[in-house]
């Protein structure tokens, strides 16, 4: 059974920082592309940043540099290293995976800052 669990997420005030992980079971994560998406209340789910099997990555323009997405793969996890976190940030964070026709996605965490 395939798991992608996210964690860190939390209550921040601006210009704080969080680090999200996605912890998978059941799927090896290098070889996905793993997206994080956010959606906040009454909009829709938007690529914040992605990492392919080759390491690549890409940003959604309102959080290049400050941003980061790397993996781990001994540990098998995907992070989200959020700096300088602004108000327009607050939304669920989902981790998702996807290879080909295979599309995994993860319960979400909740990510608030205020102002």
């Amino acid at each position: 059974q395939v798991q992608l669990v996210e964690s860190g997420g939390g209550l921040v005030q601006a210009g704080e920082s969080l680090r999200l992980s996605c912890a998978a079971s059941g799927i090896t994560l290098r070889v996905f592309t793993i997206g994080w998406y956010r959606q906040a209340p009454g909009k829709q789910r938007d690529l914040v940043a992605a990492i392919n099997s080759g390491g690549n990555t890409n940003y959604a323009d309102s959080v290049k540099g400050r941003f980061i997405i790397s993996r781990d793969i001994v540990k098998n996890t995907v992070y989200l290293q959020m700096n300088n976190l602004e108000p327009e940030d607050t939304a669920v964070y989902y981790c998702n995976a996807k290879m080909l026709l295979l599309n995994y996605w993860g319960q979400g965490t909740q990510v608030t800052v205020s102002s």
